[in-house]
């Protein structure tokens, strides 16, 4: 069990530069059924007043996984990787983001807490999502890492 504590508050995981693709987002927004042609069809898009397809709806989530080493983070804490459980996660959309876009991720360890006596630790990152240094979003997203043990 990975020996975490308030310490961890304040740890960056390094920053990450993505570019949107058009195919991509189409694929996931019919994978998650989304029915709005603006998120898989460019000229529905365009006739909506969108400059491209639009990122849909929590696709930034999958975005940020695309950072080299995505597990290097939880190593680096001693953290077993099959010990972890996705918890929630909270998007805070500021502006669109479109294929075509280059997005550049910066993330922090902003919370670290327990529960169950040390069984279930929590941890929350969250994520700022900017294209050009302007904000598009802020994901908030909680890991929960379980002693195997209990």
């Amino acid at each position: 069990m990975a020996n975490l504590d308030t310490g961890v508050i304040g740890t960056r995981i390094p920053e990450h530069t993505v570019s949107v693709e058009r195919g991509r987002l189409s694929f996931f927004a019919r994978a998650t059924g989304q029915h709005d042609p603006v998120y898989t069809d460019l000229d529905a898009a365009l006739q909506a007043g969108h400059r491209d397809l639009p990122v849909p709806p929590t696709f930034l989530f999958c975005l940020d996984m695309e950072r080299p080493n995505p597990s290097t983070f939880y190593a680096d804490l001693g953290i077993d990787i099959r010990t972890i459980l996705h918890g929630e996660q909270e998007f805070t959309y500021h502006s669109t983001a479109y294929a075509g876009d280059t997005l550049h991720f910066s993330t922090v360890v902003t919370d670290y807490y327990a529960k169950k006596g040390g069984a279930l630790q929590f941890l929350v990152r969250t994520t700022e999502v900017t294209r050009s240094g302007k904000p598009i979003a802020q994901l908030r997203s909680t890991t929960v890492v379980r002693d195997p043990r209990a």
